[in-house]
């Protein structure tokens, strides 16, 4: 069984070890081209890539599949399989249709709620109690075809994306081993996606990592906890940006001007929401620092008094 595996970030490399320690023939890994990253823009390679190249696999980077040399480089390998987690691309036709076992993805959501590039952020932004992962073929369309299996992982009250994405990656890893061998018995039917429950989760955009104070309180707590640990939320006071890594719940504050800093504590500034419901920041980041407890930040110089209202620029 010769599986080709494409995958690029985090996500990805517990799924493609799986295969590996499971004793699969993965004859070629596809990843995206290395990137800049950090300040000093130093040319960095996808963690599958540094996963791949821990195992003697061949590891190929077009950057784009839209070029007909790069799609026949690929299935030049004659693949079973080709098995795909968060590559970043969308693969054509003459790809999905070579492998005699098909193309087949892992998704971290259960469809067909949350097709796109942000699943995870988004179930926790709004607030789902629980998410999962899909195994399913892959089509031309984004995240639409038929599904293999499915598994649903509970989402904490104190999860972030982190911690979610971490859980999601070792179910899909699990969900994939336990996937493949009825897949090529040909002891599984294939269940299409009810496109009248078909939801979208595209890439976050910067104007949704913005908080507005006039929202829920329990809706601006899944935001930031649904942008931690990237891209981050962010508010502004007095014309500067903060980073709002960490937040929690204060219950039973009202009469107050939604962004109001209502009180001032040694571990903590709570701030105003549209409703009863306050938000305590626990972490902070000052722009052009790091980020760091609001105890460290509130020792620092800083500009925060009580009564002042963030986001008001």
């Amino acid at each position: 069984m010769k599986i080709i595996f494409m995958g690029t970030p985090d996500f990805s490399v517990p799924i493609l070890r799986g295969l590996i320690e499971a004793g699969y023939d993965v004859c070629a890994v596809v990843t995206q081209p290395d990137r800049p990253k950090g300040r000093k823009k130093i040319l960095t390679p996808p963690p599958v890539k540094e996963e791949a190249i821990k195992h003697g696999i061949e590891v190929l980077q077009p950057p784009t599949l839209k070029n007909e040399e790069r799609v026949n480089e690929i299935i030049s390998r004659k693949p079973d399989l080709i098995v795909t987690a968060a590559y970043g691309q969308i693969l054509p036709e003459k790809i999905l249709s070579a492998p005699p076992f098909g193309a087949i993805n892992v998704h971290a959501s259960l469809l067909p709620k949350y097709r796109g590039g942000a699943p995870i952020h988004q179930a926790i932004i709004d607030g789902e109690k629980k998410t999962g992962v899909t195994i399913m073929y892959m089509v031309k369309e984004l995240d639409a075809g038929d599904m293999l299996a499915q598994k649903e992982v509970v989402i904490e009250e104190t999860d972030n994306v982190g911690t979610l994405h971490d859980k999601l990656s070792i179910v899909g890893k699990e969900l994939l081993l336990e996937t493949i061998p009825p897949l090529i018995k040909g002891e599984i039917t294939p269940i299409p996606q009810d496109e009248q429950l078909v939801t979208y989760a595209p890439n976050i955009e910067r104007g949704q990592e913005k908080i507005h104070w006039n929202k829920p309180g329990k809706d601006i707590y899944n935001q930031i906890r649904g942008l931690n640990p990237w891209p981050v939320a962010y508010t502004t006071h007095r014309g500067k940006v903060y980073k709002i890594w960490k937040g929690e719940k204060r219950e039973g504050y009202s009469g107050h001007i939604p962004g109001e800093i209502i009180k001032i504590k040694e571990t903590e500034i709570v701030v105003a929401t549209g409703d009863e419901t306050a938000i305590a920041m626990t972490e902070i980041q000052p722009a052009g620092k790091k980020k760091m407890p609001v105890a460290d930040f509130l020792r620092g110089k800083h500009s925060f008094e009580q009564g002042d209202r963030l986001g008001d620029e």
